[in-house]
């Protein structure tokens, strides 16, 4: 498989990895602002051999319905990500200590021929995953979800699905095409990837094709959450209905930032009004530290419709909480 680099770099034997984890560059010695942007100026995945997680992106966007885009998210995610610090105090962690993460760079995928791209995507990953515990996926649109759940589920069986999106991706098809970044969670919940029992969505708002969407959807092994649900409960009560519905399975994150109002992520190609803050996004990644998480993606950041890096930033932090949570087991108090 091919990547490319944010830092141009390859190597064609990594070296062994650190006996302590290499973190982000030093900002006191050099700004943030300077030199090249890999997430969270973290290391290159080649420099430090292997990691617990690695963090990848997926510049595709030849699924899209509407607004294109999405293939300059995984550049504008860590262009954006430059002000993120080690510690996390919400967390109370330190993510880039207590476990080696490392920027893997772009997996390639052909943005010409959709289903070779999935394809791609799928052996990306797989290649990856020699050399990470985990993923940590910046998009590139939806569609990649599918082949990243294909994967997960190949290491870990059906996976408990978070899907936050302001929309159900379970369609059936688009102009005839079975495989979109409207029907990623369809395709992977007939694969059998996806545990129907334990799978859920987040913040779902807005118009539908018709009522039928949502009986497919129950069927499909979701249980929706909305952002009416948030309005009228409260984000505590959507934490606990969504940590009763994971239930201690292995669980994939996949968040799509149109989950976030547009005045929160206006960059993105399917905006929907009504949904999330950022604050009460975060707030719910949190919560969800004692999950098993096994992977996470960050999709839909189309920065051709962002303005002053709101949604780049929004997603920048989006993904380091997400990699805190993942990092949280290991400074959990044993029981």
């Amino acid at each position: 498989m091919r990547r490319m680099s944010p830092h141009d770099a390859s190597a064609e034997h990594p070296q062994d990895p650190p006996q302590t984890p290499v973190g982000p560059r030093d900002s006191s010695r050099t700004p943030r602002f300077a030199g090249p942007a890999s997430f969270a100026l973290l290391p290159l995945l080649e420099t430090v051999g292997t990691a617990d997680i690695a963090v990848a992106g997926v510049p595709f966007d030849s699924g899209v319905s509407y607004r294109p885009g999405a293939r300059f998210g995984p550049a504008h995610v860590r262009e954006s990500s430059r002000l993120l610090r080690p510690y996390n105090p919400a967390q109370d962690i330190s993510p880039f200590a207590v476990q080696q993460v490392a920027d893997a760079g772009d997996i390639v995928a052909n943005p010409f021929d959709l289903d070779q791209a999935m394809e791609q995507v799928y052996q990306g990953a797989k290649e990856l995953l020699t050399r990470a515990g985990r993923l940590a996926v910046i998009g590139g649109d939806h569609t990649i979800a599918y082949p990243l759940l294909r994967a997960a589920a190949e290491q870990h069986g059906p996976v408990a699905v978070l899907h936050a999106d302001a929309h159900l991706d379970t369609w059936d098809t688009y102009f005839g095409v079975p495989l979109t970044h409207g029907t990623p969670f369809r395709r992977a919940s007939e694969d059998g990837f996806i545990d129907l029992t334990a799978s859920a969505h987040l913040g779902i708002r807005g118009p539908l094709y018709g009522k039928g969407d949502l009986t497919d959807d129950a069927q499909l092994g979701f249980q929706i959450t909305s952002s009416e649900y948030i309005e009228e409960h409260g984000v505590p009560a959507a934490i606990t209905r969504l940590k009763q519905r994971l239930a201690g399975k292995p669980v994939y994150i996949s968040v799509d930032i149109d989950v976030l109002d547009p005045a929160h992520a206006p960059g993105t190609g399917t905006p929907e009004a009504g949904g999330l803050t950022s604050r009460e996004l975060l707030r719910i990644i949190r919560a969800l530290s004692d999950q098993q998480i096994v992977g996470v993606d960050v999709v839909e950041v189309a920065p051709a419709y962002d303005h002053a890096q709101l949604t780049g930033i929004a997603a920048a932090h989006v993904l380091y909480e997400l990699i805190s949570a993942m990092g949280a087991e290991r400074v959990r108090p044993a029981r």
